[in-house]
């Protein structure tokens, strides 16, 4: 429960430190006195964003400081969880500074917003008019039956199968994208790949072929050139072999008169040596020469294929081409891996599909028997609120669809009068019926959560008289299990806290500032006849705020 606020510097107020205790809490005060400033404050310790134009002083910071006894509620494993510090005193502080940045604080560890709100979840209910209208909203019907079926480990479990299904469908949904995609490709990627195996590639073999393709269609021009050198280097007596011959011998004569000369025995004798190869590998190379214009053609047609094979995968080498061919092997190859996947993947999400059906099952079951549960305590709360002919029809279809919260449908129908025909709550409920549904949720609820603190924000709309009363009885009945605070305007409701509290704006020169105050026993008797016959309070208003007090 909240047992203290502190507020520096925020809208209207320039600084209040209010305490609060358990039990039922009043808090009333004229239109515009600043009621919605608490609450604002309030909200922002709760984890709303933050607004510059909130700070009274736009120089100085803005500082919001709850206080929450927690002993009670089971939260060491949230604190736990997200790494905090936890005091069965927890603390969080807000503060936003001039700069317009915002902190947040729990017990002193700097927090974001999410977690703020996370943890307000488990603190504090703040009920308003406008929460009153959604009633009326089918997930929020679910929430309260939910509640009362304790079907909260079981849709949790649910919602984390359904997370898993829905990242698998999304995954199928792409795989299924790709494999149409590929299929399309697929009868032309085989035909390209085709198309390159049939040529039977190999490394380094374009230059290969280009080599032999010149040589085999220049056969006569080599031919003629390789005659003409055999001529030359064997003709009798002019001959290159014939004077190396000669110029060796007339050498050896003066070798040995000089170590010159014998260097240039050695080397005529060498180059004789090297150019009767030369003359032998040309005899070789004049014998294996073969006019061959089968195997020109045959040469001439494997570089074609090469070489139109490498403008239509613009590419300039027989390696880029292998490169490509090794490419369209593996994308074909791919396809069959994508329908092992795809047949993989389809598995788990029927997996999942089964999970989910059981799980639902048990949802659904739970809350066909919490309905007629709502239906009763819902009916015997409203006939003491002053409806004593109300009737609640709550349809439950099971659908194929799977929702965040099962696989069901929710018609809330609703009767307030003997002899007229049920409808959807939002189109027949009055705003005061409204009011008092809610209030009898609500305390329902109460009965099945955990909840520290409630706060009915003007719950009263709508409503006079015995009605208000019994509204305040109820109020003051949940306050023996939990913290209420109510916000009206009604002094039959009033009258029922155990404590006070009145906002009211002060003027001190040119300045407005709203404050809380903590009434007395005789303030509250004032302020309860000022609620009851306005500004001039008569003694019969007076002794009617005692009344009611009494």
């Amino acid at each position: 429960m909240i047992t203290s606020l502190s507020i520096k510097n925020y809208a209207l107020i320039e600084k209040l430190t209010i305490d609060f205790s358990k039990g039922f809490s009043i808090i009333t005060g004229e239109t515009g006195a600043g009621k919605s400033i608490i609450l604002g404050a309030l909200g922002l310790v709760l984890g709303k964003r933050a607004d510059l134009a909130a700070l009274k002083n736009k120089e100085e910071k803005c500082i919001i400081e709850a206080h929450f006894e927690i002993s009670k509620y089971n939260l060491i494993p949230f604190f736990e969880s997200n790494d905090l510090d936890y005091e069965s005193e927890t603390i969080i502080r807000r503060e936003i500074l001039p700069s317009g940045k915002s902190r947040a604080f729990i017990n002193d560890s700097p927090v974001n917003l999410q977690e703020l709100q996370d943890l307000s979840l488990h603190l504090i209910d703040i009920h308003s008019q406008q929460q009153t209208q959604e009633l009326s909203d089918e997930m929020v019907q679910f929430q309260i039956i939910d509640a009362i079926a304790n079907n909260k480990e079981l849709i949790f479990k649910y919602q984390e199968v359904l997370k898993s299904y829905k990242s698998d469908k999304s995954k199928l949904n792409s795989l299924l994208k790709r494999q149409s995609e590929s299929i399309k490709e697929q009868e032309y990627n085989t035909f390209l790949l085709e198309e390159l195996l049939a040529a039977q590639l190999k490394s380094g073999e374009q230059e290969t072929l280009e080599a032999d393709f010149e040589k085999l269609n220049n056969v006569e021009s080599i031919k003629e050139a390789l005659d003409k050198s055999l001529a030359i280097a064997n003709e009798d007596q002019i001959g290159v072999l014939y004077n190396l011959k000669e110029t060796k011998t007339a050498l050896q004569k003066i070798a040995s008169f000089s170590t010159e000369y014998q260097v240039l025995l050695e080397r005529i004798t060498s180059v004789a040596i090297e150019f009767d190869d030369i003359t032998n590998e040309l005899n070789r190379a004049s014998d294996k020469l073969v006019n061959d214009p089968e195997q020109l053609d045959a040469i001439g047609q494997k570089l074609q294929v090469i070489y139109n094979l490498q403008k239509k995968h613009q590419v300039s080498s027989v390696d880029e081409l292998l490169a490509v061919q090794n490419q369209l092997d593996t994308s074909l190859l791919a396809i069959g891996n994508l329908k092992d996947e795809i047949e993989k993947i389809t598995n788990l999400i029927q997996e999942s599909e089964l999970q989910l059906d059981i799980l639902a099952t048990g949802i659904h079951s739970n809350r066909e028997q919490a309905i007629p549960v709502l239906s009763h305590k819902l009916i015997v709360i409203l006939e003491t609120l002053g409806m004593p002919n109300v009737r609640f029809k709550m349809d439950l279809t099971t659908t194929t669809t799977y929702f965040q919260n099962g696989k069901d449908e929710l018609q809330f129908l609703f009767s307030a009068n003997k002899g007229t025909d049920f409808g959807l709550l939002k189109k027949v409920a009055s705003g005061g019926e409204m009011s008092r549904i809610m209030l009898a949720v609500k305390a329902i609820l109460a009965q099945y959560s955990k909840l520290p603190t409630l706060i009915f924000d003007e719950i009263d709309t709508g409503v006079s008289g015995e009605i208000a009363i019994r509204m305040g009885e109820i109020m003051k009945e949940m306050s023996a299990e939990m913290q209420i605070f109510a916000i009206t305007h009604l002094p039959q409701i009033a009258a029922k806290g155990n404590a006070h509290f009145k906002v009211f704006k002060s003027t001190i020169g040119e300045d407005t500032q709203s404050e809380l105050k903590l009434l007395s026993a005789e303030e509250r008797v004032v302020e309860i006849a000022q609620m009851l016959s306005g500004t001039v309070v008569s003694d019969s208003a007076l002794n009617h705020a005692k009344a009611l007090l009494n």
